[in-house]
């Protein structure tokens, strides 16, 4: 059978082995599907998987409990359905952590969530027009994820936006126009541990 090298490895994955390699970190992993998971993630001392939907509020409020944060790698992909599912599931979510006071709450975006400090980018701009064209869906929803968490004065939120995220392994973050999915981990856990834009939706490349 096929085995996935880390490098191939979904963002959420890779964030939650980056995590542990920090070995600073207790984690739960909140899962619809946990038999999904990779077989080395079960086994870990540092980490407990907790199945549940974001429609179960009472499994994500047990998943919550004694949390000092919440990290997400969760986005609308091509074929998402209509409705904004995943941004209703943030406000779900958003609500546990009020019920259980976390506080701190990192999230993937995109550059279709636009900042005021963003300049204009012919590049960019052509990404947000063809995913708003061709994955129209998709865009509405990740753009009211952004609406609902920037409507949250009383979280510590970061929207980490990325343009297109690649199978490298690479921590680096600089400018450019693609983002390793690993540079996404690792920004994630350097902000969570520093906290340099609360409140704020960096947008983050790598060469």
């Amino acid at each position: 059978a096929h085995r996935r090298t880390r490098r191939h490895r979904p963002t959420g994955i890779l964030l939650i082995e980056e995590a542990l390699a920090t070995k600073r970190h207790t984690i739960v992993v909140y899962a619809r599907s946990p038999n999904k998971l990779p077989a080395h993630l079960h086994k870990h001392p540092d980490l407990t998987i907790s199945q549940g939907t974001l429609e179960d509020t009472e499994s994500l409020d047990a998943a919550l409990t004694g949390a000092h944060a919440v990290l997400s790698a969760l986005g609308p992909a091509f074929g998402n359905p209509s409705g904004t599912p995943i941004a209703r599931g943030y406000g779900v979510v958003l609500a546990s952590m009020r019920r259980k006071g976390v506080k701190r709450l990192i999230a993937l975006g995109t550059t279709s969530i636009k900042d005021e400090k963003d300049r204009w980018s012919v590049v960019y701009s052509g990404f947000v027009a063809a995913v708003a064209i061709g994955a129209h869906s998709a865009y509405q929803d990740i753009v009211a994820v952004g609406e609902v968490i920037r409507a949250c004065d009383d979280i510590e939120w970061t929207i980490v936006r990325v343009p297109v995220l690649k199978n490298e392994t690479n921590r680096e973050v600089r400018v450019g126009y693609t983002l390793a999915r690993l540079g996404f981990a690792a920004f994630v856990l350097q902000e969570l541990e520093k906290g340099e834009w609360i409140r704020c939706a960096p947008l983050i490349t790598s060469a």
